[in-house]
């Protein structure tokens, strides 16, 4: 009878010891799960802050600025190119009246009347009026 009734306590604790078991089982699936939830979160947070980092190095505003930048240089040079190619054209025009006006002083060196109204001639028309007279 004490041999049962010590087969009866060992079942009991056996019972026991199974309940107890199961229960640390649930807890731990539980707790995989909580881990796998916690890891995901870990790994969206560092993913937002790599993000967050690479915006705060202003990579991508630089990158904006200088473009933004070298259109506007570039539409500057464009838009002063013909100013240029007057400026050019009109230093090829001072060559060509320096050259002349000595070929003109030469001319005229003995005859100052002359050279006066020549002058005088000169300052008064247009350059449109003296092609057309080809001078």
């Amino acid at each position: 009878m004490e041999e049962i009734k010590a087969l009866e306590l060992q079942m009991a604790e056996l019972k026991e010891a199974k309940e107890k078991l199961a229960k640390i089982e649930v807890n731990y699936d539980k707790s995989k799960i909580t881990v796998a939830e916690k890891t995901r979160e870990v790994k969206a947070l560092e993913n937002k802050i790599k993000s967050l980092e690479k915006d705060l190095t202003l990579h991508k505003t630089l990158t904006e600025i200088k473009t933004i930048l070298w259109t506007k240089i570039g539409q500057s040079i464009t838009d002063q190119w013909t100013s240029i190619q007057t400026i050019h054209d009109q230093i090829k025009l001072i060559g060509i009246a320096q050259f002349e006006t000595q070929k003109a002083k030469a001319l005229l060196a003995n005859k100052p009347e002359q050279a006066n109204r020549l002058i005088h001639f000169l300052n008064t028309h247009t350059r449109d009026q003296l092609v057309a007279l080809d001078i």
